[in-house]
């Protein structure tokens, strides 16, 4: 994999508190951010596959087994059977 660097403008605050929360987890912000977005980037792709399988299942259709109800007059004509 080859990396590329990018430039990001965050608040100051917030990112004191990710070079404090990177340090607690023993990693740099680089590859905290880099996680954060593999994360973001993974799941859209999930969602993305998931949701051409469905609509591919969609297209295909299912049998139900769904029958057209009888109508009014076959069903006169049956209880005037009994």
């Amino acid at each position: 994999m080859k990396a590329t660097n990018i430039t990001i403008k965050v608040d100051a605050e917030l990112a004191r508190e990710a070079r404090v929360l990177a340090a607690r987890r023993g990693t740099s912000l680089s590859r905290l951010v880099a996680e954060q977005l593999e994360m973001l980037v993974g799941g859209d792709q999930a969602y993305a596959a998931a949701k051409r399988r469905a609509l591919r299942r969609l297209n295909h259709g299912y049998d139900l087994g769904w029958k057209r109800p009888a109508s009014r007059d076959e069903l006169h004509e049956r209880e005037v059977l009994r």
